[in-house]
């Protein structure tokens, strides 16, 4: 079956929370803040591939979600980023948003 039309749904990924803790030692009255910052989300990309000819593959998986970072925590440790998501389209795929109608070639 030949699909050229379809409408899918994308989603970046959150960057994640940053942390407020403290830090305490033994002869400081006020150790002073000490969290990290949480980590960037994922970003979503659109590759061509050569030997895809049909927009098939979407027809049945139409949501896409890059992942999110992690969260910071104590220590100044900042949370892991979130991995990209690249999304593999044919040669000539023209790439538009719903809402705005602008198209992303």
């Amino acid at each position: 079956m030949f699909v050229d039309y379809t409408k899918i749904l994308i989603k970046s990924g959150d960057g994640g929370n940053g942390a407020v803790t403290f830090r305490r030692e033994k002869y400081i009255a006020a150790g002073g803040p000490d969290g990290g910052d949480g980590g960037k989300g994922g970003d979503i990309y659109f590759e061509v591939d050569k030997d895809a000819n049909t927009l098939i593959d979407f027809r049945y998986n139409k949501k896409f979600k890059a992942q999110s970072g992690a969260n910071g925590s104590g220590g100044h440790c900042f949370g892991k980023s979130g991995e990209d998501l690249t999304i593999k389209v044919p040669k000539g795929t023209v790439v538009k948003d719903a809402l705005t109608r602008k198209s992303y070639c």
